[in-house]
């Protein structure tokens, strides 16, 4: 069999990737526009290099496979329940106002029902990724805009399962949209609770015994099974293979081992879904958004400030600050990245007109492009709205969230950081390795997962780039010290603790990045010291006095004294 022209084309994706994504990141726009432009450039309607790649389109379609797992995998039972007000009320009242008001202008131009009713749901959409992504560089994610923000996302990102299976329904002849809806609704249901049902019972016992095994491959692999394999049993039974990855990572976001599966999964959700991206942008063709640019940018224009002013209206109704009401509403007023997936479904099914599917991608493209500048304005009028005096809380911390301190490693020292942590009422979350101390802590309700906490990738799952501290406990001197580098050079303002074996060790430390150093060696030395003095007859303020005084010289006279011993 002659594979020479998959690899062909294979080759041409990933060149076009490192060619043109990068440009984009140097002049900071997402990646997602990249892949698109690299798909404009290489596709039928540009330099035709590849007409169309079934191949392509395959693994494409993987790549949002991979995007719902990892959505399941962001949420939890305990997240859903802390912000259920704003997820379940505000997010789904902005996705049914804005598919309701998006569906009558669709009618009032002479769309088919079906056609309304499809744009209107994919279009009241959102860019979970873009957002999200400007929010985490602006450091914004932790603030009330950043939380209302990523709640209504939350709840987006929750419909797009029974839309897409919903317009997998309308593709059936004389199915109408009531029936076609409360059948995706209970098909979606019944999906739920038998797989969450069946998923308990197996997959923590089988994560389990792969984790015991220390075997980074073979953990890397469950998961890939975990996630393919739910896919797969889902498709069997007439449903979606996205929704079969959505409940594989909601079940595993209740395990110790999410952050974990997080940080593996992440490079093959990135590169599947770059792939995804390109083959859409196959589809577009220039040359038709530039004899219809009038009317394109004159629906972006309508669909920007329709959705801003709708979202913002109905934050306020829910009591939001005006000023973060407007920074919302500007935000969210794009069109998402489902709505490529989604209006790609049903151009293959016939739902919709090719034509007018050129016409939504460009829609979403161009709003797309406008939504840094929309970050920038929702800035504006955030501080209009504070030099007026309104009260406007963007800058507060909400409800905690973000303050919380990351441990790397749960060993002894871990634990007694963690007890002094909470007994200060800072929240934590630790990461380790070590199967059975994780099941014995969090038999005691601690926040312990599993984890390569020398690994950067699994901090980030672990919130690394939101919390207020980060502190390595790992006694191994060079996996340390490779830590604490590649966390500064990440997050260069990031507070980093960290244990030293030694003063040696600790020297290497403050060159890494470190902001704060405890040589274990030094401090055992110094508080045993102390224990003689009292011992001795030392008053207590006499020996604290000089234990301090070796403290506060950063330990550099006890290695003056370790030093000349040496000599």
């Amino acid at each position: 069999m002659d594979h020479s022209g998959i690899i062909r084309d294979v080759l041409v994706f990933l060149l076009a990737a490192v060619v043109v994504v990068p440009l984009f990141h140097r002049i900071k726009v997402s990646p997602i526009l990249g892949y698109l432009a690299a798909g404009v450039l290489i596709g039928p309607h540009s330099l035709a290099i590849i007409e169309d790649s079934k191949s392509a389109h395959a693994l494409a379609e993987f790549g949002v496979v991979f995007l719902l797992f990892m959505i399941g995998l962001d949420l939890s039972i305990e997240r859903l329940v802390a912000m259920g007000r704003h997820v379940f009320g505000l997010g789904l009242l902005q996705i049914l106002v804005v598919g309701l008001v998006i569906t009558a202008a669709g009618f009032s131009i002479g769309l088919g029902a079906l056609e309304a009713v499809i744009i209107g749901g994919a279009l009241s959409l959102s860019s979970t990724a873009f957002v999200l992504q400007l929010l985490n560089e602006r450091g914004e994610r932790a603030t009330e805009f950043g939380q209302v923000s990523f709640a209504i996302l939350l709840m987006q990102d929750l419909a797009v399962v029974p839309l897409l299976m919903m317009v997998t329904i309308f593709s059936q002849e004389g199915v109408s949209f009531i029936p076609a809806f409360f059948t995706a609704l209970l098909q979606s249901v019944v999906a739920f609770f038998v797989v969450v049902w069946v998923g308990r019972l197996i997959l923590r016992p089988f994560f389990q015994l792969i984790s015991e095994s220390r075997s980074a491959e073979l953990f890397v692999a469950m998961t890939l099974l975990t996630v393919l394999g739910m896919a797969w049993l889902l498709s069997l039974a007439g449903l979606s293979m996205a929704l079969g990855a959505f409940l594989a990572g909601l079940l595993l976001a209740e395990t110790e081992y999410r952050h974990q599966v997080e940080a593996d999964i992440m490079p093959f959700r990135g590169l599947l879904l770059g792939l995804f991206f390109m083959t859409i942008g196959m589809t577009i063709d220039p040359r038709f958004i530039f004899e219809h640019l009038g009317v394109i940018v004159v629906l972006v224009l309508s669909l920007l400030i329709g959705k801003t002013v709708i979202i913002a209206l109905l934050c306020r109704l829910f009591k939001v600050p005006a000023g973060v009401s407007a920074k919302v509403g500007l935000a969210l007023s794009q069109g998402g990245e489902f709505g490529f997936v989604i209006f790609g479904v049903a151009g293959v099914l016939n739902l919709i007109a090719m034509d007018t599917v050129q016409l939504l991608l460009a829609i979403i493209v161009l709003s797309m492009v406008a939504t840094p500048g929309l970050f920038y304005i929702g800035n504006w009028v955030s501080n209009f709205q504070t030099k007026k005096g309104a009260a406007v809380t963007d800058d507060i911390e909400y409800k905690g969230i973000g303050q919380h301190v990351v441990i790397a490693g749960f060993g002894r020292v871990g634990q007694t950081i963690a007890k002094v942590l909470s007994d200060g009422g800072l929240p934590y979350v630790a990461i380790d390795l070590d199967h059975g101390r994780i099941r014995e802590c969090r038999a005691r309700g601690m926040p312990v997962y599993y984890g390569d906490a020398s690994k950067v990738a699994v901090l980030n799952a672990a919130g690394a780039q939101n919390a207020a501290s980060i502190v390595i406990t790992l006694d191994q001197v060079e996996v340390a010290n490779a830590i604490v580098a590649e966390l500064h050079k990440n997050y260069p303002d990031a507070q980093i603790f960290v244990r030293a074996r030694d003063m040696k060790h600790l020297r290497k430390l403050e060159t890494k990045g470190a902001t704060a150093i405890v040589p274990e060696t030094a401090e055992a030395s110094l508080q045993l010291g102390a224990i003689v003095l009292n011992s001795s007859g030392i008053g207590s303020d006499l020996s604290t006095t000089i234990i301090q005084n070796f403290r506060e010289n950063e330990y550099a006279l006890l290695e003056d004294i370790v030093g000349r011993s040496r000599e």
